[in-house]
């Protein structure tokens, strides 16, 4: 028994140091599991992953389990920095590193590619250089635009021209559409596609976004095809900014929304009647887009998010009597109108403000000057 509490003391103090206060894998702090094969500190999500890779991981509580000697002193002499140099030595820049509340898929082939296929330990370049490939090509399950029904379609993402294109059939001549990457996003969406690797990818169709739903049964496919288009994205990035650092353009490959969710709208005369819609909020494009639900191909509508000295405001409003369910209200002013939204919860209505009001805090680009002028010209 003294040996180990002994040893659990040894473990609890090794956890505190710099480095291994983190989960190696997904950055959650304060881990309290760790793998005793890969000497590695990680949290309670990551170790049931790792716990699926027997033949690579073994995994025990510091807290809980017994520990031999010899195995807390192997976990003394690695830790989380030094199997990070190994595991995690050439990273690709475009490689989507995920964290503690990214989705399950992300996290689980994040560590099968660090453990198990040993991808970036430098040992051999195929997986690297596939997602960098001139042409990366992908059959997958795609919602269709009208209807709920999941059909195959195949994928084909080209680096020599920047484009994602996807063909009906395999003997298809003509794509059914050519995708640019300036305008492209990819981010994975399990809960609203009710699959655990449906990914969306978004692109600008004319003056709309339009919306794409795609899985595939295996989250390695689904995982290499993300990390694909952001490697494409990044060229693309760098070909159009050519002084810029990798820096800068890592965060502009695919972003997350801030926010999304129902909320009820009413008209540009304010007399209308309140319609429930699903609204997207992203910051880097600085626009609240609206659907009919959140598995709509294309949006309904848009307004452009500027900043408070171009004459954009947020503010709480008050209960409205025009018909709506619920009556947790937002006003958003911009230059031309005033829009009027309702959220169900206060909490709802909190985020929103939250959110809208980090997008009119941030100064405008020039391409964000372009697109509140392209956005203004289409209505």
């Amino acid at each position: 028994m003294a040996s180990l509490e002994r040893n659990n003391k040894l473990l609890i103090e090794l956890v505190q140091q710099p480095g291994n206060n983190s989960c190696a894998d997904c950055g959650a702090p304060d881990p309290d599991w760790a793998s005793y094969t890969l000497g590695v500190f990680v949290c309670l999500n990551c170790s049931g992953m790792h716990r699926n890779l027997p033949a690579v991981s073994r995994v025990k509580s510091i807290r809980l389990d017994r520990w031999e000697d010899s195995l807390v002193e192997f976990m003394r002499e690695t830790g989380n920095s030094a199997a990070k140099a190994v595991y995690e030595k050439c990273v690709p820049a475009f490689f989507y590193r995920p964290q503690q509340k990214d989705c399950l898929v992300l996290r689980d082939q994040w560590i099968r590619a660090k453990y198990e296929r040993r991808e970036f330990t430098g040992e051999n370049s195929y997986f690297q250089q596939a997602y960098s490939s001139d042409l990366f090509e992908s059959t997958l399950w795609k919602k269709g635009k009208d209807n709920k029904q999941f059909l195959k379609r195949i994928f084909l993402l080209s680096r020599k021209d920047f484009t994602l294109r996807y063909f009906i059939k395999e003997d298809s001549k003509v794509p059914k559409a050519v995708i640019c990457m300036k305008d492209l996003n990819a981010v994975f969406q399990p809960e609203k596609i009710n699959h655990t690797n449906g990914l969306q990818i978004s692109y600008l169709h004319g003056e709309r976004m339009r919306n794409l739903f795609v899985y595939h049964e295996n989250g390695q496919v689904m995982v290499a095809l993300f990390n694909a288009i952001r490697a494409t994205r990044l060229a693309y990035l760098q070909k159009k900014h050519p002084t810029l650092r990798d820096s800068d353009l890592i965060p502009q490959i695919t972003r997350h929304c801030l926010k999304e969710g129902y909320m009820e709208k009413t008209g540009p005369t304010q007399r209308e009647p309140f319609k429930k819609r699903w609204f997207t909020l992203c910051s880097m494009n600085r626009k609240l887009l609206y659907f009919k639900t959140p598995l709509d191909a294309t949006e309904l509508g848009a307004a452009f998010i500027g900043t408070e000295s171009h004459g954009y405001s947020v503010s709480e409003s008050s209960r409205s009597s025009r018909g709506g369910r619920w009556h947790c209200g937002i006003t958003l002013q911009t230059p031309d109108r005033q829009f009027v939204f309702m959220c169900e919860q206060a909490q709802d209505q909190m985020e929103w403000l939250e959110a809208l009001r980090k997008v009119i805090s941030q100064p405008m680009t020039p391409e964000d000057y372009s697109n509140e002028a392209n956005l203004a010209r289409g209505k």
